[in-house]
């Protein structure tokens, strides 16, 4: 197995971006992610958005509140996936899903097959209930859709972290600290490098690291611990939200990703932006 990121460990972590689909609307996210690619951005885990998640904070509920209220389907997401795939040069697509909320019904099996249809990179589903895992993980296998895996940092068993290395068919999501989505470990990111190591020995190709990671300062202490991308949620959708505050939710995207990856040429529409950030 190959690893997901591109990039080389050496140059540092790469930076996988999630938004929900519909904040802001599909007509303006597809400017973000033009801009994404263009930033050198890895990965964009594009969530079908559900209500009352339990892991996420209050950033993400409301905006999975407000894509909500657009009417957004799963249908719609795969749609704007293979429209602009033929237009990036890099970034590659995660599709996240609720169980509960966009699984359960069509059922496993159809949502897999509209899912394997679509040109989706990778796929997490969230909730998905323990005892539907090791057949989704081959109905998975066998459609060819590459899966991610979750654990936690402390909180996982090593019998866990071995099944999330030996199942990541995409990356293994190592949740920094157990919690809600823009929380973040109380002793820094280089507490990780062991759990990292773990999952490592246990044979994962490609680890990325979320919760709470929102500036270059967490990035250069996730380089230490030696995984490969971070995960960036409530700093990402806190600019969306910011921006359709302000009524240029592209100048505000445009801004967060300059102080993200400012090592990155951001070019082709979104580098005035940039100059005045």
């Amino acid at each position: 197995m190959s690893s997901f990121f591109e990039r080389p460990t050496a140059a540092g972590p790469g930076t996988v971006i999630f938004l929900n689909a519909g904040d802001p609307p599909l007509g303006e996210l597809v400017g973000l992610v033009l801009d994404m690619d263009r930033a050198g951005v890895d990965c964009l885990e594009l969530a079908v958005p559900f209500p009352d998640s339990v892991t996420d904070g209050p950033v993400i509920r409301r905006s999975a509140s407000r894509a909500l209220d657009t009417g957004i389907t799963l249908e719609q997401v795969l749609a704007f996936i293979d429209g602009i795939k033929p237009q990036l040069r890099r970034l590659k697509i995660v599709l996240l899903a609720d169980w509960s909320h966009t699984v359960r019904q069509p059922g496993l099996a159809n949502f897999l097959a509209a899912v394997a249809a679509s040109s989706v990179d990778g796929l997490l589903i969230h909730a998905l209930p323990p005892i539907l895992r090791d057949e989704y993980r081959r109905s998975a296998a066998l459609a060819g859709i590459p899966v991610v895996t979750t654990c936690y940092d402390v909180v996982s068993s090593q019998e866990t972290l071995r099944d999330a290395a030996a199942s990541a068919s995409a990356y293994v999501y190592l949740v920094a600290k157990y919690g809600r989505s823009g929380s973040r470990p109380t002793e820094g990111y280089e507490s990780l490098k062991g759990t990292v190591q773990d999952l490592r020995t246990y044979g994962a190709e490609s680890i990325a690291v979320g919760f709470g990671v929102s500036t270059r300062a967490d990035l250069d202490q996730l380089a230490a611990t030696g995984t490969d991308a971070a995960i960036i949620g409530t700093a990402a959708v806190a600019a969306v939200e910011a921006g359709s505050a302000a009524g240029d939710v592209r100048a505000a995207f445009s801004a967060f990703l300059h102080n993200i990856t400012p090592h990155q040429p951001l070019t082709e529409g979104i580098s005035h932006v940039c100059s005045q950030a």
